[in-house]
């Protein structure tokens, strides 16, 4: 079995400088390259644990993946909507990347793009379906993925954590 990237969690940042963090970076598009490591988003971290590729150090402890869990939702309250609709996406064979500065939870690219060359087909956001969502936050959502450039999709996750996606677009008539 190949040993897994090594990865360490200091405050909120997930980072790793190992050489195949840096490979699987540039192959599938885990993580950012910042100066000479590997920066993980919360949800993508969670998924490299999950999927045996990663572990994470905290304090020179191996964290588990229920501690990793417990830790990464006192960082983030909505990480576990945020990692329901990551997992689905990516399982899906999406890349799907944080959409901080757009005010948004991901950003999505199709299958087969290259996030280097191209931009993100889709801006995500993640609610439950017992959530409530006013018109007035509806467009502001809307009008975030319309001056983009990029499809609103909304990311609606159930009590089993299965996700429906709704695509809205603009029509101009």
């Amino acid at each position: 079995m190949k040993e897994k990237i090594k990865a360490y969690l200091t405050s909120q940042i997930i980072f790793s400088n190992d050489s195949e963090a840096h490979s699987l970076c540039k192959k599938s598009w885990f993580g950012n390259f910042e100066k000479d490591k590997v920066n993980y988003s919360l949800t993508e971290a969670m998924f490299l644990v999950e999927n045996k590729k990663l572990e994470i150090l905290s304090n020179k402890k191996i964290l588990k993946e229920k501690e990793l869990g417990e830790k990464l939702k006192k960082i983030d309250k909505r990480f576990q909507i945020k990692y329901s609709v990551y997992k689905d996406l990516r399982e899906k064979g999406y890349i799907v990347k944080t959409a901080l500065k757009f005010g948004a939870d991901f950003r999505v690219y199709e299958k087969g793009k290259n996030p280097d060359k191209v931009h993100a087909k889709w801006i995500v956001f993640a609610d439950y379906e017992t959530g409530k969502l006013n018109w007035q936050e509806f467009s502001a959502k809307n009008r975030i993925a319309n001056s983009t450039k990029k499809k609103l999709l909304l990311a609606i996750v159930d009590e089993e954590s299965d996700v429906s996606y709704y695509e809205v677009g603009w029509i101009k008539v």
